[in-house]
């Protein structure tokens, strides 16, 4: 016999989702045959698979330690597959920016991926566990049932807030309001020219998968663009250089980077959708090495505000512009931008 408490983790999920995690080589027939016999309870009672768990529920498990041993993991996968090279963001600690029993969002390094894209990978998601394991928020055996995870996705060489779940109801709830956009976010980024007034921009978003690439236009031309809105106001104007505050009112993949090049006014060091010959004349000037577009701020349902400290690339930026006497102007109040749907803007 065999009982596991439920966690606060753990609750939400349905009881079968459940034993599927906990006894992940068992058929699911195996499953529902041994909850109907009663070998498998919920609270010393029969219950169906369907029933949804809460905290300090005990499932209780009438099996012989051969047949768990037979149908569980062999062993618990390490949370790191390898050890991080020094110079790695991984090996850096994790930049906590809010935490509560839900959720937890960090300031996540430009150049460390947000989830793993091969099994040799070390991600946010990695450290994530790593760090609530520490911290004792989680234990090995909470990790056989559920998996805290990142809520949002950052580009690699996109720095800045990510919001994960710690529990399944955590993370739930931040993806339902990803996804319904009731959660405001803000960016900061540099961009190449000046800009002096707030805009938003309309278009239409296609990604060419293969190329890992994304063009804007101003019409639908294709059933397989998708509707994009991008709101900015400048922050900071230099000599041939803004820095912005993005409201991303859509959220696509390259959106920010894709939008703004359309219009002639590319993220410096994106090497994607950016100018290389400017951004190879930065790279010598301040040591740029990523593109300097920043998850800046969020704003949640429940009215809390948080917000990530800009990266050190940003202040080597104004420095240099500083040390050539490009003074930068003053921060500039913000007003809501009517609609733009027309083209490049000077």
């Amino acid at each position: 016999m065999k009982s596991f408490k439920i966690t606060q983790n753990e609750a939400g999920q349905r009881l079968d989702k459940y034993l599927k995690k906990l006894l992940p080589k068992a058929q699911s027939s195996f499953l529902y045959k041994m909850l109907r016999k009663k070998n498998i309870v919920l609270n010393g009672k029969k219950a169906e698979g369907s029933v949804h768990l809460a905290s300090e529920d005990t499932v209780t498990l009438y099996l012989s330690d051969e047949t768990f041993e037979k149908f569980c993991y062999n062993k618990t996968q390490p949370s790191f597959p390898k050890e991080p090279q020094k110079q790695s963001p991984a090996f850096q600690p994790l930049q906590i920016l809010c935490e509560d029993e839900n959720i937890l969002i960090i300031n996540k390094p430009s150049g460390l991926l947000s989830q793993k894209a091969s099994s040799e990978d070390i991600s946010a998601n990695e450290l994530i566990i790593q760090y609530l394991l520490q911290s004792g928020s989680v234990t090995e055996q909470n990790l056989k049932t559920f998996r805290p995870s990142v809520c949002n996705r950052l580009d690699r060489n996109t720095s800045g807030i990510l919001i994960a779940g710690k529990t399944l109801q955590g993370l739930q709830i931040m993806s339902k309001q990803l996804k319904e956009r009731t959660i405001e976010k803000y960016y900061r980024c540099i961009v190449a020219g000046e800009l002096d007034k707030p805009q938003r921009l309309c278009g239409y978003l296609k990604k060419d998968e293969k190329e890992n690439k994304a063009a804007v236009r101003f019409e639908n031309q294709n059933e397989d663009s998708r509707y994009i809105e991008t709101e900015y106001r400048p922050v900071r104007m230099y000599q041939d250089f803004t820095m912005l505050e993005v409201h991303l009112i859509t959220g696509r993949p390259h959106q920010i980077r894709a939008h703004l090049a359309s219009i002639g006014h590319p993220v410096i060091g994106d090497t994607k959708y950016g100018d290389e010959a400017l951004n190879r004349k930065l790279r010598a000037a301040v040591g740029l090495k990523h593109q300097l577009l920043h998850a800046y701020r969020i704003v949640l349902e429940d009215g809390r505000e948080v917000t990530a400290p800009l990266p050190e690339l940003f202040a080597a930026f104004e420095e240099y512009q500083n040390r050539n006497g490009r003074t930068a102007y003053a921060h500039m109040e913000f007003t809501r931008p009517a609609r733009l749907r027309t083209g490049r803007i000077h």
